[in-house]
Parts: structure tokens; sequence; C-alpha cells
């Protein structure tokens, strides 16, 4: 199962892919219809859950079904790929999990993580997103996501002045 680089192909796709999942759903549902949930998450709280955590709950449990069903060998021919995407969906989760819940809200004993350049800036456009309430969307991919929204802002401005209606 795991010799055949088809199964890593499709490991590091989809860990890479749910990066475009998570931002699609934080923008379009988590700050949409599923706002009364995902409200836990930006306001001020105690303890370790919030109601948002059952976002994460419900991706792990797609991600074991597919690890445990792959296993089993229930899906016949699909089996080793289904367990090469919920592998994907579990490393994108606990990357996920380190990054926002450990170096981003302190749920975790990894602040030294902000050493990393990259990092410091996926921290710094998440606490752009919550001063904001709005975009960046995105963690991994936050500080391009800002960075572009930016841009398009000042090229919004710049043609307010040069093209008054």
């Amino acid at each position: 199962m795991t010799g055949d680089p088809l199964f890593w192909l499709v490991f590091l796709a989809v860990a890479v892919a749910m990066e475009f999942w998570a931002m699609l759903l934080h923008g379009q549902l988590w700050h949409g219809r599923w706002w009364p949930a995902h409200r836990s998450h930006h306001v001020p709280h105690t303890g370790w859950l919030e109601v948002n955590d059952v976002f994460a709950l419900l991706h792990a449990g797609i991600a074991v079904a597919l690890i445990v069903g792959g296993l089993e060998r229930r899906l016949g021919g699909l089996s080793a790929m289904a367990v090469a995407v919920g592998c994907g969906m579990t490393l994108f989760g606990l990357a996920y999990f380190v990054v926002h819940d450990g170096l981003i809200h302190g749920r975790l004993p990894v602040a030294f993580l902000v050493r990393a350049p990259w990092l410091r800036r996926v921290r710094n456009a998440h606490q752009v997103h919550h001063r904001r309430n709005a975009a960046p969307y995105g963690l991994f991919l936050g500080p391009w996501e800002l960075r572009r929204s930016m841009a398009q802002t000042e090229n919004a401005k710049r043609n307010r002045r040069t093209h008054p209606r």
C-alpha cells in the first residue's frame, strides 16, 4: 500500500488541498450560515474547548472512517486511496491544530514556532482575521491571501482617484 508512489502523491495532494477546502469553508460557511457555532472562536472564552471545535471533529471523523475503511479493505480497489486521503486529511489537521490552536491561540506549548518567519506571518495574518472578522480565511495561505486582498484594496483606491465617477 505505502510502497505505491500514487499513495504518496494522493496523501500529499490531499494534505495541500485541505488548506483550500478549509479556506472555502471558513469564508463561506463558518462566517456565514454556521456563524452561531464559529462565533465561539471569535469571542474570549475560558477552558480548552469551544463550540467551534465541532468542525475539527467532523473532519477527523471523516478521516478516521476513510483510514479504517481502507485498512479493513471495505472499499475494494479504492482501499489504499481511502487510506491516503484519510492520512492526508490527518496530516493537515495535525499541522492546523499545532499552528492554529497551539502557536496562534496558545492552547499548546509551541510558542517556539514563532521563530520560523513563515509561521510568524501566518500568526500575524490570522490575528488580522480576528481583528477584522473577515479575510484572510486561510491559515497557511493567510499571508498570501492578506497580501492579495490588500493589493486589491489599493488598486481599487488608485482607480477611484484616477477615474472618479
